[in-house]
């Protein structure tokens, strides 16, 4: 697949059996710089300096499946005109496939004090936060799949939160309550069909945020209405781990759904994301380019 002459890649980090390919969309960053991170954390980094239409792009040999990374993003920091970068923040791939962890909003991920009216950047240093994206394996046996396409007429819906459906079935084996694998699971299966549903609507199963204001009063986000990872399954909900675990587990739960004759609906929210209003956190879009919209949002605030 070819975004623009001479460029193949799509965006995000694309793995061919030999390395990945890191791709990044910045249309006024002034320097990309790729972060990897081994097992004990320690943070090895690379200059991206190939650029194709505000595309910041580069090859490792050897990387693969299982890498850790992150991007950290040189600009200018001046939200009035809605730039906001912040090199000592880490910064999730948009198109990451997989996320490694729950995202807390800790006040090391701020680049603004809340309580600033003129939004200053507050002085931090380097920080490198325990949830990073993953490079991750594509591949997938969807051999004998397809999906039910039912009629609008026919179809019955069921709305329902993976976590909730599972967590407490007493027929669903303990490890997988909670997870993707336990919604396949034969049981819940059975109680769907029984039911009469033809499809299942899941509730944001996007990787998310749990936002400062619910950490503060010991709650977390349970709904999961604040996504930072659009492609990326919420690590949370998986049981085989969340370097990457998370995305074959959820493919196989759409198969498995598939296979009983019902369809799998995902609710997105594009409304709002985890990093939330002007005085949210850096996690992601607003430290990699987001100028028109921080405009607008400073200028409705």
């Amino acid at each position: 697949m070819e975004l623009w002459p001479g460029y193949q890649y799509p965006l995000g980090a694309t793995w061919d059996g030999q390395g990945t390919n890191f791709s990044l969309f910045s249309e006024n960053g002034e320097g990309v710089e790729l972060c990897l991170f081994d097992n004990a954390n320690a943070e090895t980094s690379f200059e991206l300096t190939e650029v194709t239409a505000s595309v910041w792009h580069g090859y490792l040999a050897g990387v693969g499946p299982g890498q850790r990374y992150g991007y950290r993003i040189r600009g200018q920091f001046d939200p009035h005109e809605g730039q906001r970068f912040d090199t000592s923040k880490l910064l999730l791939d948009p198109y990451a496939k997989a996320i490694d962890g729950d995202i807390e909003c800790t006040p090391d991920l701020f680049s603004v004090a809340p309580d600033n009216p003129e939004h200053l950047i507050v002085p931090q240093p380097r920080t490198t936060p325990a949830s990073k994206a993953v490079v991750i394996d594509e591949s997938f046996d969807w051999s004998g799949d397809a999906a039910p396409r039912i009629a609008w007429h026919d179809t019955v819906i069921y709305e329902t939160h993976v976590r909730g459906l599972t967590q407490l079935h007493p027929e669903v084996p303990p490890e997988l309550r909670g997870t993707y694998a336990g919604l396949a699971h034969p049981a819940v299966l059975e109680h769907l069909q029984a039911l009469t549903v033809t499809a299942i609507e899941l509730l944001p199963v996007h990787h998310f945020v749990h936002p400062r204001h619910l950490m503060e009063i010991g709650l977390r986000n349970y709904w999961g209405y604040d996504s930072i990872g659009y492609l990326a399954p919420h690590a949370a909900y998986s049981s085989a781990g969340a370097t990457g675990g998370q995305v074959s587990e959820f493919k196989r739960m759409v198969k498995a759904v598939h296979s009983a004759g019902m369809e799998v609906i995902l609710d997105v929210v594009y409304n709002h994301t985890g990093e939330g209003n002007h005085l949210g956190p850096t996690l992601c879009f607003r430290g990699i380019d987001n100028r028109v919209y921080y405009r607008l949002a400073e200028n409705d605030a």
